[in-house]
């Protein structure tokens, strides 16, 4: 099954994804803009509307969807708005693409459960739509912590 998730720059995403018991493979790339097959360059000028995603491949054999929004609720900030850090812009926002109505249903329970607990201070601003086309970015972003020994 897939899952895709957009939470900042998707280097620092996709490593702690793809160690992730029951993921069997990650994908960096482009979602959710106006431009086809855009790159990084056009991305990273904020005009593009897209946002930096990682597509995973699990087995929900061995991982649930659940768990995977946990990863993902656990390894960014989902209440600053087009921001993680140091990283400003569209590109950097906080987004789950559904890839069924199953996944909407448990991301937007999730989203709730979670903004309801009080655990930030300010709202969660993670928006969930359906996945739209997911452009792979370039091959020297794929598995980018892996191939400069960063994880």
């Amino acid at each position: 099954m897939k899952a895709t998730f957009g939470a900042g720059c998707f280097w620092h995403v996709e490593d702690l994804l793809s160690k992730t018991r029951g993921v069997k493979s990650t994908k960096v790339g482009y979602i959710g803009g106006q431009l086809s097959n855009p790159t990084y360059e056009e991305v990273c000028t904020d005009k593009t509307g897209h946002a930096e995603a990682v597509e995973v491949e699990y087995d929900p054999n061995e991982i649930s969807y659940e768990e995977l929004l946990n990863v993902f609720w656990n390894n960014h900030n989902p209440t600053t708005l087009n921001r993680q850090g140091q990283d400003i812009g569209i590109q950097y926002r906080s987004a789950i693409f559904y890839h069924n109505d199953e996944q909407k249903e448990i991301a937007e329970k999730s989203k709730q459960t979670l903004d309801k607990s009080k655990r930030y201070e300010h709202p969660i601003v993670t928006e969930i739509i359906p996945t739209p086309i997911f452009y792979d970015a370039e091959e020297y972003h794929q598995n980018y912590f892996k191939k400069h020994d960063l994880s």
